[in-house]
């Protein structure tokens, strides 16, 4: 039996389910909107503190390893470290633009009916 075959048997002959529809549209309830919008508000300051903190532990083992006159890749560790904060910064805006659905046309553009 091949990869196809158990897709066939597994996904196609599925007997037909009646699957219930949202009746509100679609639209998920505000409370679930707020706790989502909190969680990640938390998720994206947790980010921001790993990255300060990155930096600076970065920062004390490259001043420690030059008192010592050590040599070391500190530089590749922060521009790791400083990447990382690039993408906490960048997904929470990216993530929104991207699931917006159209409902703020941003700032640059007017809205006949807001």
């Amino acid at each position: 039996m091949t990869f196809t075959d158990l897709y066939v048997a597994a996904v196609v002959r599925l007997p037909a389910v009646d699957v219930p529809k949202p009746t509100d549209g679609g639209n998920a309830p505000e409370s679930l909107k707020k706790m989502v919008g909190v969680a990640l508000s938390l998720i994206a300051w947790a980010g921001t503190a790993a990255g300060v903190i990155g930096v600076l532990v970065t920062g004390t083992m490259m001043a420690i390893s030059h008192k010592r006159g050590e040599s070391s890749e500190h530089m590749s560790r922060l521009g790791m470290v400083l990447g990382g904060c690039i993408l906490v910064a960048v997904a929470g805006p990216t993530v929104q633009w991207i699931f917006n659905n159209g409902s703020d046309t941003g700032p640059t553009q007017n809205n006949p009916n807001p």
